[in-house]
């Protein structure tokens, strides 16, 4: 006997949007999101999709009206409640823009709680556009089923980070010079990821960083990463030694 199918189907389109969703509550989607449904995906007034609105879970919703550039919404009922905030957080040196939405979207996928652009002295990039990294990641988020997105914090230097963190995080920081394999080193519990520039650390920020406290320093492994890849690499293995991942069952 065949099994019975998923409702609602997982290839209903998923937006994010930005009121507060409830039973038979209305949302206004704005012209973007109205042209995407009306004119990409060919939808019209009684179908179905999915949303989400940071907090609340996902939901079940169905084209109320439709118009050129509007469309309405009206919400039916919750299809799944809201996945438990991450307490993990990558701190990470902006790249090329490139490379930088690349991080973006991948730690958002790979369930990041936030994002924080640190500036140190060989980062390449010093002006950063949250608003373009907000939307890459809330475009991540709508693919990958997430329920919540990453805050996104304010750029910050280096030795700002160090001197205003949150010292009940431990910071795991990937030294390129050496430290404890990361798979050993991490322990479940509020994390702060720390990888450097193309270029790596300057001598001087590393001994900054090894002697700020609730800090560990871990090694990447044995071969040289791009700082993309090493901040990516290193959130991987956090999720899977310490993170949600462990949670997940079949």
């Amino acid at each position: 006997m065949p099994a019975t199918p998923a409702w609602p189907p997982r290839s209903l389109p998923r937006l994010f949007v930005r009121t507060a969703l409830s039973d038979g509550a209305r949302v206004e989607l704005d012209a973007r999101q109205a042209n995407y449904l009306g004119n990409v995906m060919r939808l019209d007034v009684g179908a179905e999709l999915l949303v989400f609105d940071g907090q609340s879970g996902e939901w079940l919703a169905r084209i109320a009206d439709a118009a050129k550039k509007r469309m309405t919404l009206t919400v039916e009922r919750c299809t799944r409640d809201a996945e438990p905030a991450s307490d993990v957080w990558l701190a990470f040196a902006p790249v090329k823009r490139a490379q930088t939405d690349w991080l973006v979207e991948k730690a958002t996928e790979l369930g990041a709680g936030g994002l924080m652009p640190a500036l140190t002295q060989r980062t390449i990039a010093q002006r950063v556009k949250l608003e373009r990294l907000e939307a890459i990641a809330i475009e991540a988020a709508e693919q990958c089923g997430r329920t919540r997105l990453p805050d996104i914090a304010e750029p910050l230097s280096l030795t700002k980070l160090l001197a205003t963190r949150d010292l009940g995080r431990r910071l795991y920081f990937a030294d390129e010079a050496g430290g404890e394999p990361a798979a050993s080193a991490f322990e479940a519990g509020p994390a702060l990821l720390l990888t450097g520039p193309e270029g790596g650390f300057t001598n001087e920020e590393r001994t900054l960083i090894r002697a700020a406290s609730n800090t560990v320093a871990i090694s990447l492994g044995p071969r040289i990463l791009r700082a993309e890849t090493a901040a990516l690499a290193a959130l991987a293995v956090f999720m899977a030694v310490a993170g949600d991942w462990r949670l997940v069952e079949s």
